[in-house]
């Protein structure tokens, strides 16, 4: 076990038992403070640490690696230096905000490495090269197949045999708190009739958690499932918004496209995998049995917590949706085995999202079109409001955390506000 993962150290930095960021955390993003440059940060309780400070007074001088990567506006040069320094950075970080540990004490720096959370603003924290979203929970594509076509075959043939994905755009995943603009396209409201253009009216989102890519392949080769974890350096929460009416008449004979490209909304921090090696539990038993390639060994299913509150303009919010990262059909070293079987090449900071991760009871479900059985079942709001789906001025907003041994494993949140079409 990593020493950061030890559920028994305790920071000298005063942490609440509801903090996303205890010291067995430590996760990592790109924060821009007041007139500083963006750089390389970590977080614990309601602070964010500043690894650049504590690389120029030698806290990682012993760990082998040009600490001027934290100066970097993006964390791909960083996590290119591979586990060995990413795991050491954050193993030192547990010293030096341990209570009980001296020979790295800098609670004396604090105010110069720790600055408060409210305070900086939190920038996207990779630059992604490639995006993938895959279809991999099984209760929502029984829900989404149920609705669309026969309920006796709500499964497509391919579906139990492999990790379905798609290509998405990489331009358009923003961080946290950016603003999205509802979209135009074509829609087809009226089978008997052309299609027509304008803004979409059945604007939804879509629960999904995603990984990030840690160590380049080369064009040819393949991961497997038993080295496909040494390629994933870590997580966010994943909105992927979803067009609804656009998707629906465009996406017959290639797949989806406008309906999903105009913003996806992501959590600032990238919560490294071993932080969650502790919540791993075993998945689905697979039936009928998988190809040897998809095959592995241990658990590899993540037992997280995700909820999904709507927010209205000047108005509380209401939690409409509480799901499991648990609810994952074909994990995340089968979605990468198969992304890779073919020789598809891999870069670092490269994403891949789960798809939509609902739960086999309907408030567990992971988007509006589930939520809302197609809008037939509108869900009532705190306010009294009701919502099919997402209305202009409504905030999204995303949350994930793990809990165990009372320890408490937080991704903070992935929010974005609708704003009308232009």
């Amino acid at each position: 076990m990593l020493r950061a993962n030890d559920p028994s150290i305790k920071s000298w930095v005063e942490v609440s038992a509801d903090s996303d960021f205890p010291i067995q955390n430590l996760p990592f993003g790109i924060a821009k403070s007041g007139n500083k440059q963006p750089g390389v940060v970590s977080a614990i309780g309601d602070f964010v640490i500043d690894l650049r400070i504590l690389g120029e007074h030698g806290f990682f001088e012993d760990l082998d690696f040009d600490t001027n990567v934290f100066e970097r506006p993006y964390l791909n040069d960083f996590i290119a230096l591979g586990k060995k320094i990413t795991n050491g950075v954050r193993d030192r970080l547990s010293l030096i905000l341990d209570t009980d540990y001296d020979d790295w004490d800098a609670s004396e720096l604090r105010d110069y490495f720790l600055y408060p959370m409210a305070e900086v603003e939190m920038l996207l924290p990779v630059q992604i090269g490639d995006y993938t979203d895959f279809y991999s929970s099984r209760e929502h594509a029984t829900n989404v197949g149920t609705m669309f076509r026969d309920p006796e075959n709500a499964l497509l043939p391919n579906w139990s045999h492999l990790p379905v994905g798609y290509h998405g755009r990489a331009s358009s995943i923003v961080v946290s708190g950016t603003p999205i603009r509802r979209p135009k396209g074509q829609t087809k409201p009226n089978e008997n009739e052309p299609p027509v253009f304008g803004p979409c009216k059945l604007l939804d989102f879509e629960l999904e958690m995603a990984f990030i890519v840690g160590k380049e392949t080369a064009l040819g080769d393949s991961i497997g499932t038993k080295d496909a974890e040494d390629h994933i350096f870590g997580m966010v929460v994943f909105n992927d918004w979803s067009a609804r009416d656009i998707q629906k008449w465009e996406y017959i004979p290639l797949g989806p496209f406008l309906g999903k490209n105009f913003g996806s909304t992501i959590s600032p921090w990238v919560v490294t995998l071993e932080a969650l090696e502790p919540f791993k539990i075993p998945g689905y038993k697979q039936e009928p049995a998988i190809l040897p390639y998809l095959e592995y060994k241990g658990n590899k299913n993540y037992d997280i917590n995700l909820e999904v509150a709507i927010k209205p303009e000047g108005e509380d919010q209401t939690i409409v949706c509480k799901s499991n990262f648990k609810y994952m059909y074909w994990n995340m070293v089968q979605q990468l085995a198969h992304h890779t079987v073919n020789g598809c090449n891999f870069r670092v900071g490269d994403m891949c999202a789960s798809g939509t991760i609902s739960g086999p009871d309907s408030s567990a479900f992971g988007s509006m079109l589930e939520l809302s059985w197609k809008g037939t079942k509108p869900l009532t709001l705190n306010n009294g409001a009701t919502r099919k789906f997402i209305q202009d001025g409504d905030t999204v907003i995303m949350k994930a955390n793990a809990e165990k041994n009372g320890v408490r494993i937080g991704f903070g949140t992935a929010s974005g506000k609708i704003i009308p079409a232009s």
